[in-house]
């Protein structure tokens, strides 16, 4: 490949990338964050709409690390949320670095949560993360546990859409199983 063949795939990847961050950037519904506030931070409706926001942009970058067609999406995601946190108008001046680590804090912890074999239903592993960092109850199993695992289930299905719409879906002839695929190539 040339160079200019190069530098227009790197820009098409590039392009694709600011396509899915700006969907898992989106703002939490304002009903969500209202529950959220109730059911977890003392009112606070500020935390609450960060732990939903550090939620959806997690989520998303899981689902690029997990679920993208080719093995750079992610790193180029990656890289993508990082640029996105230093545009974003909701990170006070000077609070990048915090946000950040705060991000990647919540995104090693969901991404444990949808790793783990034992213990409860993964919903369930998922809202009580997610309480966990919003400051409530997250020991026991209730309703509110059962719905945080509702929504964030939601967001993750939302950024596989939003991944499959920037990025592309695998195409297979109809006539090859996903199965007899080995190694980029077909089986006889």
């Amino acid at each position: 490949m040339g160079f200019i063949a190069r530098w227009r795939a790197e820009r098409e990847l590039a392009r694709k990338a600011a396509a899915f961050v700006a969907a898992i950037f989106r703002e939490p519904d304002d009903a969500d964050v209202e529950w959220l506030a109730a059911a977890a931070t003392r009112g606070d409706v500020d935390h609450a709409r960060w732990e939903l926001r550090y939620a959806r942009r997690s989520l998303g970058l899981i689902a690029a690390q997990r679920d993208a067609l080719n093995d750079r999406t992610a790193s180029i995601v990656a890289k993508e949320i990082s640029e996105a946190f230093d545009r974003d108008q909701n990170v006070a001046a000077g609070k990048v670095e915090t946000a950040e680590r705060q991000f990647n804090a919540r995104l090693s912890a969901y991404r444990d949560g949808l790793a783990a074999k034992a213990g409860a239903p993964t919903p369930v592993r998922m809202g009580q993360t997610l309480f966990a960092f919003a400051g409530g109850s997250f020991t026991r199993r209730d309703s509110n546990i059962d719905r945080a695992g509702e929504l964030l289930a939601t967001y993750l299905a939302e950024a596989n859409d939003a991944l499959r719409e920037s990025f592309g879906t695998a195409a297979l002839p109809e006539n090859v199983a996903p199965s007899a695929m080995v190694g980029g190539t077909t089986k006889p």
